[in-house]
């Protein structure tokens, strides 16, 4: 009786809780049964793990092989077990030394040649070897996601006979370092001078930029909204190193990642007809979704109340607390969701109500009934509310591209965001109240000021601290250490659109 042990990793949301694969030989009737909670795709790689090892020249066990996926209680998905049970049948018999297995771990789809595939949520898998103080064993497709951690140890390979080759000691695989740098990758995107005129809504992108601010654009067809939207990536700061690797394990597990943009922020533009599981994520093995990918990153929505309701308030929740939880009946996955949401609206569906024939006949109603899709709740959680009207067509002819460069106000942008980086240890948009109180203090005079602006607007009392929040982040655009009346003025200005 021969008994195996080796350690592998699941996929859970955004975990990879570890996982001991015990592969036990007896005496009797020739099967081969895993156990364990395994999925359609689990069972399956028996036949894999047979071609494989065959293929490979070794010597499949004519006896009754068990496979125990430990804990029994955990749900054990796709083919990332197929390398860590193959491995445990050829050492528990005995066919290659077992002595490394307790410094490893294992994970990687078999193909029936032997050749490894890649899986999804290497990364997380990495970054739980590292802190287990592990070498993880992998497929080399993923190896570009997995040496993102700075401190995890890699062993890359092709072929499942690589593998075996090490543990024998004949010939050693090479640990991979990380490909992690500081290196700034900026984004391919259009430059703000391209626009002609439109100085508010430009000054409004690099606070939201700056700030890390909701921002919502309404105006006319063709006022410039979503070519100002377009314009936002060119002026984001850098991504952290903790950020990168937040929004890389997000990208690993959702089979979209790309290892040419580590560093860049995630834009995710989804369409109108997007449904609420598509924004919000989920199904029966929760997944996650548009929400989720654009961590730290934009989720801009165009004609956002072409949304149906029902997906537009499930972005109530992750805007106020940068994450969201998908409740299934077997279990609960919570991912991270800090996005910033810039929409954009027509004030009604006729575009332009107020120039006929093309207007509609009651333009007020019109707007009220279509802007009304949108509710209070949700516009109270977007911080800069902005009105963006068209150019006549006279000035849109003269007008040449003026103004300043993505590349100059982007400078200032960092400027201010490493300031907030350096007092609030994160973006003033995420402040919670307690420090708001503390970092957005004013004085008696602009104190009374704001609480009588605030009542005369009717503003509820977190869109009081979301005017403080864009009023540090003005303060901080001018390097000024305090919050002035004219700060505070300017953020007020972006409220009483609606």
């Amino acid at each position: 009786m021969s008994l195996a042990t080796l350690h592998s990793r699941a996929r859970v949301g955004m975990n990879a809780p570890a996982v001991t694969v015990e592969t036990h030989l007896s005496n009797g009737l020739p099967c081969f049964s895993i156990v364990g909670l395994p999925d359609t795709a689990v069972k399956e790689s028996k036949e894999r793990v047979r071609s494989a090892i065959l293929n490979a020249g070794f010597e499949f066990p004519a006896r009754r092989i068990t496979v125990n996926l430990a804990p029994a209680d955990l749900p054990k998905d796709g083919g990332r077990f197929d390398l860590p049970i193959a491995v445990g049948i050829l050492v528990a018999s005995e066919q290659i030394s077992g002595a490394k297995l307790e410094t490893l771990e294992f994970v990687g789809e078999l193909a029936l040649s032997g050749a490894l595939r890649p899986i999804s949520g290497c990364l997380t898998a990495a970054i739980a070897a590292s802190k287990a103080k592990r070498a993880l064993c992998i497929p080399e497709q993923n190896l570009a996601e997995a040496t993102l951690p700075k401190d995890a140890s890699i062993l890359p390979a092709q072929h499942f006979l690589q593998i075996c080759a090490h543990l024998q000691g004949t010939t050693l695989i090479n640990s991979a370092s990380s490909s992690s740098d500081n290196t700034s990758i900026l984004v391919d995107a259009p430059d703000m001078v391209d626009i002609k005129g439109q100085p508010q809504a430009k000054r409004a992108l690099e606070v939201a930029a700056a700030g890390k601010h909701n921002l919502l654009m309404i105006g006319p067809p063709g006022a410039g909204k979503s070519m100002l939207a377009s314009r936002l990536p060119g002026i984001l700061p850098t991504m952290t190193e903790d950020e990168r690797l937040e929004v890389a394990a997000i990208q690993s597990i959702s089979h979209v990642s790309d290892t040419d943009n580590w560093l860049c922020r995630p834009i995710r533009t989804p369409h109108h007809t997007a449904s609420n599981v598509a924004l919000a994520g989920g199904g029966s093995n929760p997944k996650p979704g548009e929400i989720s990918l654009a961590h730290h990153g934009v989720l801009f929505l165009d004609e956002l109340p072409e949304y149906s309701r029902k997906a537009l308030e499930s972005l109530r929740e992750p805007l106020e607390t940068g994450e969201i939880s998908i409740s299934r009946a077997a279990h609960q996955v919570t991912y991270p969701a800090n996005f910033q949401l810039i929409a954009a609206l027509n004030p009604c569906p006729c575009g332009t109500p107020d120039k006929p024939p093309q207007g509609c006949n009651n333009p007020i109603a019109c707007c009220d009934r279509y802007q009304s899709r949108l509710s209070g709740p949700l516009l109270d959680r977007i911080d800069i509310h902005l009105k963006v009207d068209a150019l006549p067509l006279s000035q849109l002819s003269s007008l040449k591209p003026n103004g300043e460069t993505s590349d100059i106000i982007r400078q200032r942008v960092e400027r201010a965001r490493q300031c907030q980086l350096d007092r609030n240890g994160k973006p003033n948009h995420d402040l919670s109240s307690r420090e708001v109180n503390s970092f957005c203090q004013l004085s008696t005079k602009n104190q009374t000021f704001l609480e009588k602006a605030a009542e005369k607007l009717g503003l509820s009392a977190r869109a009081y601290h979301r005017v403080l929040k864009v009023a540090r982040t003005l303060a901080d655009l001018e390097e000024s250490n305090t919050i002035e009346k004219h700060h505070l003025g300017e953020a007020l200005s972006y409220r009483s659109v609606f």
